[in-house]
């Protein structure tokens, strides 16, 4: 019989040394276990990692000396199970010390014992009064919070000082499952779920697995995050004057927006470019768009594809970026990404938004998205790109976001070619 514990803990490894993606990973690891305890190597895995800067902070108190990484994995989980679960601590305690001797050998067994023990003595908010006393604030709540804290500047830049602490909190919230019913293919009223709150397309599940319900299998609704969802709606409802058949996606991958704007498209008679460059990621795309008929997908560089300028009316560029707006969806994204990354990504944002800006035609629009709230990837990105010409104006500007909307945070510069 299969541990979720052990499940977890193989995540949690192949994340740290492979660079493993936990969405991608952990459903493969889980198929043969029952719903209960497939819900349980889940929440292990997702919360833990999410939360390893608060539990290292934790550990690193009460251990003396170096920790081997593989340990100091077992050692997060027992942490998370003694301070945010219902768990009681002397079986969260034994069940890591056997897991710890079972996987790694009994030479960490005593040392692990001996921590988790000391872990068991206080609560949370007690061990968090402790390890941030005396730091500063973006380093205090870089540990409350578990996000680096660069991190924590950033978000503070972009959110402000007042709902950065409710940011922060939404990212180590769980997301609900949403999916969004594709206009012409399916109503709303034809998923399960409630209805979303900014979407007319979405619905909320309370839980179950969405790959079973049939519409999302034969590719008339998904999954997809109504902040995604909004984009796609956004640039779709924006006035063009002049004909309006030929859409482009830049960079469609893995291909939620393109097939939302493709079934928008498809009632008006429009046909949709959906592009990407990775090979791979376009096959995802051909997945997410195989209902539809009025959707062409061409792999190319976004910078350097076959079109004619001034040949599109509409144009999505969802840009490739950091992620930092997906944290709750994506638990191992705030320790992967380093300072540096913004730059090196900045600069192909930049390169892509100026291709865009040169395929639509005088008229026509362009909605430049990221899944990051980062200033340097949003506004000021923009304005950076906006500086050098003209003929193109911000028409209107969009954001969403976990705290406030229950959403990823995304961004969105709708802007008009002259």
């Amino acid at each position: 019989m299969i541990d979720p514990r052990e499940v977890a803990l193989d995540v949690m490894a192949a994340v740290r040394e492979r660079d493993a993606y936990v969405n991608l990973l952990l459903p493969t690891l889980v198929g043969d276990l029952s719903a209960r305890d497939a819900a349980l190597a889940t929440e292990l895995t997702h919360q833990t990692i999410r939360r390893q800067g608060t539990y290292d902070a934790i550990i690193d108190t009460v251990a003396t000396g170096a920790v081997d990484p593989a340990v100091r994995d077992a050692l997060r989980l027992g942490a998370h199970q003694l301070l945010a679960m219902r768990i009681p601590a002397h079986a969260a305690v034994d069940t890591t010390v056997r897991l710890v001797r079972r996987r790694i050998g009994h030479r960490p067994v005593g040392f692990t014992n001996a921590v988790l023990r000391k872990i068991a003595g206080r609560d949370l908010e007690t061990w968090l009064a402790d390890v941030t006393h005396g730091l500063a604030r973006h380093a205090a709540l870089a540990v409350r919070y578990s996000h680096p804290e660069w991190v924590v500047r950033e978000l503070e830049r972009a959110v402000g000082p007042t709902d950065l602490e409710a940011l922060l909190a939404a990212d180590n919230e769980p997301p609900r499952v949403t999916l969004v019913a594709r206009p012409g293919l399916c109503e709303p009223e034809d998923l399960p779920g409630a209805p979303g709150r900014l979407s007319t397309w979405a619905r909320i599940l309370d839980g179950g697995d969405p790959g079973a319900i049939p519409q999302v299998r034969d590719g008339r609704a998904a999954v997809q995050d109504e902040g995604s969802q909004m984009v796609a709606l956004t640039l779709a409802e924006v006035p063009v004057e002049g004909h309006d058949t030929h859409w482009l996606d830049l960079a469609a991958g893995p291909g939620g927006k393109a097939a939302l704007l493709g079934a928008l498209g498809a009632r008006r008679g429009a046909t949709l470019v959906a592009n990407e460059l990775q090979e791979h990621r376009a096959e995802l795309v051909r997945r997410s768009v195989r209902a539809l008929r009025n959707v062409q997908v061409t792999t190319h560089d976004g910078r350097e594809g076959p079109w004619e300028e001034d040949s599109f009316d509409r144009v999505l560029l969802d840009a490739p970026c950091t992620g930092l707006g997906a944290l709750r969806r994506r638990p191992e994204a705030r320790w992967r990404r380093r300072p540096q990354d913004v730059a090196e990504l900045v600069a192909l944002q930049r390169e892509l938004l100026g291709r865009a800006l040169e395929l639509v035609r005088p008229g026509g629009v362009v909605g430049y998205a990221t899944c990051s709230p980062l200033p340097a990837e949003t506004r000021d990105l923009v304005d950076a790109v906006l500086a050098d010409r003209t003929d193109v104006a911000v028409e209107s500007e969009h954001r969403w976001w976990p705290h406030t909307d229950g959403t990823d945070a995304m961004y969105l510069a709708v802007l008009r070619r002259r």
